[in-house]
């Protein structure tokens, strides 16, 4: 799901939330948040979901009773990996162009644990890539 570059800009506590929420199999309410992550005030909490909210990160899943009163549940519309992969799209589309895509593969490769592998599935990927374009 595409996300405006200013939307991607989130406070740590929103982060904070948002991690909560990817780590969860299901809906949360904001009340079982702080409980999860007990450095949260639920305050700070509902800020967050609110501001979340407003950025189309997450959705309401669900109203459901907690008690006796209703309260929504929710959830990410964005998978972690989409969530970074955009924070990383928007910093280097941002950064002088004198640092190409290459330089930027390059230096990864550097750092990776099991290079030979991760050089056969972008070679792949390339390939996948190529096709694409000839059709």
């Amino acid at each position: 799901m595409p996300i405006k570059k200013d939307d991607l800009k989130i406070t740590n506590r929103e982060k904070d939330v948002l991690e909560v929420l990817w780590n969860s199999d299901t809906p949360l309410l904001a009340s079982e948040i702080p409980k999860i992550n007990p450095s949260l005030s639920i305050s700070s909490v509902q800020l967050a979901l609110r501001n979340l909210l407003s950025k189309k990160i997450i959705e309401v899943a669900d109203i459901v009773y907690s008690g006796t009163v209703l309260s929504r549940s929710y959830r990410p519309l964005i998978s972690k990996e989409d969530f970074i992969t955009n924070e990383i799209i928007n910093s280097f589309k941002s950064l002088d162009k004198t640092i190409t895509t290459k330089n930027i593969v390059a230096t990864l490769l550097k750092h990776e644990k099991n290079e030979s592998n991760t050089i056969k599935e972008l070679e792949k990927l390339l390939e996948e890539r190529k096709k694409g374009k000839e059709e």
